[in-house]
Formats: structure tokens, C-alpha cells, sequence
């Protein structure tokens, strides 16, 4: 009750208790109801002059709350997740709840809680994320990004570490530790990174001397890696100068990474077993909040047919991903040559969300979320539903 209503309250039940007027008459008086009135006297009569103190409008039950439980659980979430050195944002701590503990919260709630126990501080001028203009490559390999950046050790030891990412998924190709990156060590880490893992179709970095002369005027030439570059045809793009977002994935991993090191107790002879510590969790066990379904970059790689350099490409190949959901029955659909085709799945996999990679005929349906193939098929065009290897594992949907 507003200063307002207790003033007016007061009045209307001096009318009627002192004064002894009727509550029908005391209520066209003073323009209010006649319910009002007579829970003000009833109260009255019941609390004494309690009944002019201000009353809290917050509602008697909760019936969304979450439980206390759930409540020190985010809270000891953020606690560990930031002493770690890792994100621990409302969007990572659901994901752990979700994952590890079995409890689907909003992202919405874990913030709110995390406000009111003063854990996260608000930010109402802060560029909301909708608004920035993003850009990702289509397929795994079809752009790679790279940079290096200074670290110090506790014990005053400086370092470089140089990292390739991939730009599509995200997913961390090579992090290695130097005293100094050069030239060759570019050049090398990204042969390292091509035997593992394919030649790319293009790179993206800045204009640091080690990966391009550009800038310098005309002297030297090419540098190793550009050498390297044009020897496998892959194609060369860099950052304009005094543009840093152009290469922010890449930055803002080293961002992630460096906080996490911080973290930990590093010694120097240990700083390269902490960066391979780091990578195997971001690659495989952290969920990325950038990527389709909040999935792990290894997955993300893995999930979608690789990129090549443009003089390797074949024309005649019809390679497409598509994103879907298995329908209730366990059967996705796919449309070939103006055909409906239907892939039985399994209704166990019902409701899932997956990518279905597909090669001319060859079809593979993997979960979007964890990478796992879910089935991989050669489709018959003749065929309106494809059954699974079991037919008694998925009926076919009615006509």
C-alpha cells in the first residue's frame, strides 16, 4: 500500500468506524468500491492500527521458483567454473546443469540468480550481441584464422603462443608455445596442422610479418608461409590494417585461453602440457555458445563435409548439410530430384536435431549436437522410404 492508499484508507475507515456512515455510502463518497471498503474496516477491526502499515504486493506462492538446492548449485557453478579460468556465463552454467546435472533451467533464471546474489553485475549501456554484424565460413576448413600472442609466465619467463583456428566451428587446429613466433614456426604449425587435419581453402590473418610481406613495401617477396600457401593453392586473406575484429574468433579464443592459464599454477616447463590441457577441454567438453545447439567445436568440425582448396575442387560431386529434426516416428526426410525421400532413424532418436551430410547418394544423418552418426546410407532414388538395416526397428510413416 502506497503513502496514497494509507492516507485515504485512514480516512475511509474513520467514516465508517467513527463516524459510523454506511460502507455502501463511504464507498460512492470517496470513489472507491465496496469491497474495498469493507476489507479495510474488517482489517481494521482485526489489526488495529496495523492495518494502515504499507503490505508487501509480492505474491504468496512461487510456483516457478527453483529450488534452494538448484539455487547453491548455480551459485557454486559460477564459483568453480571462474576459479578455473573458464566462461561462466547464465548460458554455460545451464548448459552445465543441463548436462551434468540433470535440471533444465532457463537462461533467464540463472541470471536472475545470479544478480541477486551479486554475482553478476548489471550492464544496461553495454552493445547487445543481436547487434553485431557476424560472419562465418559455411564449412569446416573453407577458412582457417590465426594469430599469436604474448604471454608471461609467474616467473617473469616470456612467451608467444600461435594458434589455429578454424572458423566455422571453432574448433582450436594447433596452439603451440614458442619463445618468439617466426616466419618458419608460422609456416611449420600450419603443415603440422594441414597433416592432421586437411589443406584449408583459404586462411584469414592479420599483417604481421610472419604471415605476409604485403605491407612491407615490396621487400623480400613472399615470406615461407606464403610460399607455403601458394604451394597447395590455398587461398590468402588478411585483416585491413586497424581492424582487429576482422580475426575476433581467434582473438577472442586467446582471450579465453589466457584467462584460463592464469588460472592455473604454470611452471615453464610445463606451459605447453597446460595449452594441450586447455584444448582438449575447449575442443571436446566445453559447450561453444556461438555454435548451432551450444555443441563442442570437435563436433561442430566433425559434423559437416571439409572445405578444399579451390584448384582441388570436384564439379561433378552435388555435396549439400543440411539442418533437420527427426520427426516423432523416427524418420527424417530428404528431397532428391523434386522426391520426397523418408530415412527411418529410430524412434529412440526422436525429436533430435541433426545434419544430414549429403554426397550425391551417400547420406549420413549425424546428431548436430553431439556428432554422433546416426545412420549413413546410399539412398535409393526408386524408393520412397528407406528402411533401416532392422525393419522391425522403425515402421514406415502412413501414407
Amino acid at each position: 500500500m502506497s503513502l496514497g492508499c494509507v492516507s485515504k484508507a485512514r480516512v475511509v475507515i474513520t467514516a465508517v468506524v467513527v463516524e459510523g456512515r454506511s460502507q455502501a455510502e463511504v464507498a460512492r463518497a470517496y470513489g472507491v468500491s465496496k469491497g474495498w471498503v469493507s476489507k479495510l474496516v474488517a482489517r481494521y477491526r482485526a489489526e488495529g492500527e496495523a492495518a494502515f502499515e504499507p503490505r508487501s504486493r509480492r505474491p504468496r506462492t512461487s510456483p516457478n521458483a527453483i529450488d534452494a538446492d538448484t539455487v547453491e548449485l548455480i551459485v557454486r557453478l559460477r564459483k568453480e567454473l571462474t576459479e578455473q579460468g573458464l566462461d561462466a556465463g547464465p548460458d554455460t552454467i545451464a548448459w552445465h546443469l543441463a548436462q551434468h546435472h540433470g535440471r533444465t533451467v532457463s537462461r533467464a533464471t540463472v541470471s536472475r540468480y545470479l544478480m541477486r546474489h551479486g554475482l553478476v553485475t548489471p550492464e544496461p549501456k553495454k552493445r547487445p550481441r543481436s547487434s553485431y554484424i557476424r560472419f562465418q565460413a559455411a564449412q569446416p576448413n573453407e577458412t582457417w584464422q590465426a594469430d599469436f600472442t604474448h604471454y608471461r609466465l609467474t616467473d617473469g619467463t616470456d612467451a608467444e603462443i600461435l594458434s589455429w583456428l578454424d572458423d566455422h566451428s571453432r574448433y582450436a587446429l594447433s596452439v603451440t608455445a614458442h619463445a618468439r613466433v617466426t616466419g618458419p614456426i608460422a609456416r611449420d604449425t600450419f603443415r603440422t596442422a594441414v597433416a592432421a587435419h586437411g589443406v584449408p581453402a583459404s586462411t584469414l590473418t592479420d599483417n604481421g610479418m610472419v604471415f605476409t610481406t604485403r605491407l612491407a613495401g615490396g621487400r623480400g617477396g613472399r615470406n615461407a608461409f606464403e610460399h607455403e600457401l601458394r604451394r597447395l593453392h590455398v587461398r590468402q586473406k588478411n585483416s585491413t590494417p586497424n581492424h582487429p575484429t576482422t580475426c575476433g574468433k581467434v582473438e577472442r579464443f586467446q582471450q579465453t585461453m589466457k584467462n584460463w592459464l592464469r588460472a592455473q599454477p604454470d611452471q615453464p616447463a610445463t606451459l605447453q602440457a597446460l595449452i594441450d590441457r586447455f584444448v582438449d577441454a575447449y575442443n571436446h567438453h566445453r559447450p561453444h555458445r556461438s555454435l548451432p545447439h551450444r555443441a563442442t567445436p570437435a563436433a561442430a568440425y566433425a559434423a559437416s563435409p571439409k572445405a578444399l582448396p579451390a584448384a582441388s575442387r570436384d564439379a561433378d560431386t552435388h555435396a549439400r548439410v543440411r539442418h533437420d529434426r527427426i520427426d516423432p516416428s523416427g524418420v527424417v526426410t530428404l528431397r532428391l530430384n523434386g522426391r520426397l525421400h523418408h530415412i527411418g532413424i529410430g524412434r529412440t532418436h526422436a525429436r533430435t536435431h541433426v545434419l544430414l551430410l549429403v554426397d550425391d547418394l551417400h547420406v549420413r544423418v549425424v546428431n548436430a549436437i553431439t556428432g554422433e552418426l546416426l545412420r549413413e546410407l546410399i539412398l535409393d532414388p526408386t524408393r520412397d522410404y528407406q528402411p533401416q538395416a532392422n525393419p522391425n526397428k522403425t515402421k514406415p510413416p502412413n501414407p
